[in-house]
């Protein structure tokens, strides 16, 4: 079958390999599907890499023309190695098939996806492709072709093409929410689908990384098991007095930096045209290629995935931290706006180095507002953790209560901590600084000649953001006494 030029297959399973599958309901979070993959490894002792993510390959079904064309087909490749070191169990065909297999139903529901532990949800599909991509590299001793058409290529220019007639910001996404974060079953989109879902790309991003890592490896090494790399990709930790600048591996909240230094370089344009072609001829549709929108469409649609994805910051939407309802209407904000109102929070005082740490300060945060000030919302507009991440509070739309006296002309951005002795991390305010204003003016919600100023000029009555923490924004652009 084919939609929009993009194949999909669903092939027999001629082998299984040994897995005995998660105790209890299965969760749809990536410690999970790590969870089992280990179990496989440990299960099958002396299993490569390599064989075991061909093998996920063919549980999935993903022989489709164009993998095919760049890493061969699993059934002939991978059947020899799994089967001899393998005892038959059905069981871990049900688990990884519904797992790994991407598809969106008609009801908006996203499956092939896991929610991450730093809150991001990741399709598994591109994110095993790339992986699968690099280990093929490593052990033939040869560069990984086909990482970007695999991960990412396919996907937006099918993308860009199916949607051209509409606006560039529908042609990619969206993002949803999970039912539970943190027993989640069940991940709803915000809005219809486009063949790039926000899961999708994350996933192909983060293939393109860990698939970089295995090629990368010295002729020497020998792979680290799969679960072991996913493992130091998606479940560090950080340790109280630490950021992320203190870790110098590739970890998943740095997917959008890491995955631009890799793939920039590339000349995108040519990559994702060569990519559309290559679609075409193993389809035999080569006569799409003398549409002249083409060439318009790929432009507009990478223009928009450079910005909603390399220069705009990650940002945690409210569904998924736990916020409650708005307890009003919403007013909507004038657009732009000539401000921005830096503020720590005080309280919680400690910075928040993970997701549910960060997700509960929000709700304790929202809690406090609503309930002990008696606002319809949380205050801020935004608020960064020391996570990696941005929280939407208010949003970009919408009037906070942030900064008194200046709510409408300005957006309030908030970092979790007490600052007055101490500065947060750098990766916290680099997001703040360059990030997300980048993002605001490129969106048309800040202008372009915006002031920054720390919440203690405009009201007397406040320390805000602290001493530490006000002392170096003044140094920042934009800042005005």
């Amino acid at each position: 079958m084919t939609l929009f030029g993009l194949s999909f297959f669903v092939l027999a399973s001629s082998f299984f390999i040994v897995y005995s599958g998660p105790t209890g309901v299965h969760l749809r979070n990536m410690e999970s599907f790590i969870q089992a993959v280990q179990q496989v490894e440990d299960s099958n002792p002396g299993l490569c890499p390599l064989a075991l993510v061909r093998a996920l390959r063919k549980t999935a079904g993903h022989d489709d023309e164009m993998t095919i064309h760049f890493l061969g087909a699993s059934y002939s490749i991978a059947y020899a190695e799994v089967l001899e070191k393998a005892i038959l169990n059905a069981s871990s065909f049900s688990f990884f098939d519904k797992a790994i297999h991407h598809i969106v139903t008609d009801y908006g529901e996203e499956r092939g996806v896991v929610l991450a532990p730093d809150g991001t949800t990741v399709a598994l599909a591109p994110l095993l492709l790339g992986i699968e991509t690099g280990l093929k590299a490593k052990v033939e001793g040869t560069s990984p072709v086909g990482m970007f058409p695999l991960t990412l290529g396919r996907r937006l220019g099918l993308s860009f093409l199916s949607l051209q007639d509409f606006p560039p910001s529908n042609r990619l996404g969206p993002n949803g929410c999970w039912d539970s974060v943190e027993r989640p079953k069940l991940f709803k989109l915000s809005r219809p689908a486009t063949l790039a879902t926000d899961a999708v790309i994350n996933g192909g991003m983060d293939g393109a990384i860990l698939g970089m890592d295995y090629s990368n490896l010295l002729a020497s090494e020998q792979p680290p098991a799969l679960s072991e790399f996913l493992k130091g990709y998606y479940s560090y930790v950080l340790h109280e007095g630490q950021g992320l600048d203190d870790i110098t591996s590739h970890v998943s909240p740095r997917r959008r930096e890491i995955s631009r230094s890799i793939l920039e370089p590339l000349d995108l344009y040519s990559q994702v045209m060569e990519t559309l072609a290559l679609v075409w001829k193993l389809e035999k549709t080569e006569w799409i290629a003398l549409d002249t929108g083409v060439g318009k469409a790929v432009k507009d649609g990478l223009q928009e995935f450079v910005n909603k994805f390399w220069v705009c910051p990650q940002i945690i939407p409210r569904c998924q931290w736990g916020a409650k309802a708005y307890q009003s209407t919403p007013i909507p904000l004038s657009l732009p706006v000539q401000f921005l109102y830096v503020h720590h929070t005080y309280e919680p005082s400690s910075p928040c180095l993970s997701f549910p740490n960060c997700s509960r300060n929000m709700r304790a945060m929202q809690r406090f507002h609503q309930e002990d000030r008696g606002w319809s919302d949380i205050g801020y507009s935004f608020v960064i953790g020391s996570d990696g991440y941005i929280y939407e509070g208010r949003g970009w739309n919408y009037l906070g209560t942030h900064t008194r006296g200046h709510n409408s002309i300005g957006y309030g951005v908030s970092i979790i901590g007490n600052y007055t002795a101490a500065l947060p991390s750098h990766h916290a305010m680099d997001l703040l600084r360059h990030r997300l204003v980048q993002c605001a003016v490129d969106g048309g919600g800040l202008a372009a000649n915006f002031t920054i100023q720390g919440h203690r000029q405009v009201v007397n009555y406040t320390s805000c953001p602290g001493d530490a923490f006000f002392s170096e924004i003044r140094s920042w652009e934009h800042f005005r006494e």
